[in-house]
């Protein structure tokens, strides 16, 4: 059903499992009370139920929080959107528009949101093609290059051939036992394959929490909506540092640096008229 018949029947009348407020009473969340059924669950546990409508375990919401913090939490205001912030910080605008603004850029194809829903999505199909339908992983993986013509996404990085973030996380995994799950096995036998071909490309840390969270039971986009706001913490960091010095002075930029090649100066007609 669609045009306006569909419309009238949503006019004042928005069906919803969700949940609902009920004002000066009681607020009901994907089913459960709020402030009785939830009331000592955590943020972290809050929001992944109202992503997926599932509870997760403990060591899962702890592996969910800590990776987070190794992966993501850097105070640099020279990484993409972490300048964004300190940009709108050095402008003395609001913390709350320049977390928005810096989380919305976030959401790029080959690196942050993007990435993170292309990345399960390939562990998920590697997954499916060896361990449920017997394919060797291998060819899958070179077939996945021929056909994208790119290393597959949660493998490689760009300036250096390394993720300093692997190894601790590797390690959280293991002491948390999710270490061993089928998608992380994938993920490691994938980076051997891409580094002993011509590739030479390494398990980066988004493959790596992709293949961890889909360990997990996440989705694709799943995993994408959870990981919407795990820029936070080096956002705002980067805002409150850029906000804390002389407003204007964050990465300034002389007029001779900027090495312009198109058309020269102009004037405008009102000042070629002036002149006359």
């Amino acid at each position: 059903m669609s045009g306006p018949q569909i419309l009238l029947e949503k006019e004042d009348n928005w069906e919803t499992e969700m949940g609902a407020w009920f004002a000066g009473e009681r607020v009901v969340f994907r089913g459960l009370d709020l402030f009785t059924e939830l009331f000592d669950k955590s943020w972290m546990e809050t929001w992944f139920f109202a992503i997926t409508g599932r509870w997760f375990e403990q060591k899962q919401i702890e592996l969910f929080g800590r990776m987070w913090t190794l992966c993501t939490s850097y105070p640099e205001p020279r990484i993409w959107n972490n300048r964004v912030a300190a940009l709108t910080g050095s402008a003395r605008s609001t913390a709350m528009l320049g977390l928005s603004a810096a989380v919305a850029v976030s959401d790029a194809k080959y690196y942050g949101g993007q990435a993170n829903l292309a990345s399960v999505d390939f562990i998920k199909r590697a997954k499916q093609w060896t361990v449920d339908q017997g394919g060797n992983l291998e060819t899958m993986v070179l077939q996945e290059i021929k056909e994208t013509r790119q290393i597959p996404v949660g493998f490689g990085r760009p300036i250096i051939n390394c993720d300093e973030r692997v190894p601790p996380v590797l390690q959280l995994a293991s002491e948390l036992g999710f270490d061993n799950g089928p998608h992380v096995k994938l993920a490691l036998e994938i980076e051997h394959i891409l580094r002993d071909t011509r590739y030479r490309a390494v398990l980066n840390i988004g493959g790596l929490t992709a293949a961890l969270s889909a360990d997990q039971g996440l989705s694709p986009k799943e995993f994408y909506q959870a990981a919407s706001v795990i820029y936070s913490a080096g956002i705002m960091a980067c805002y409150m540092d850029a906000e804390s010095k002389e407003p204007g002075t964050f990465f300034p930029l002389r007029c001779e640096r900027v090495a312009y090649q198109g058309v020269g100066a102009r004037k405008w007609k009102n000042e070629e008229k002036q002149l006359e």
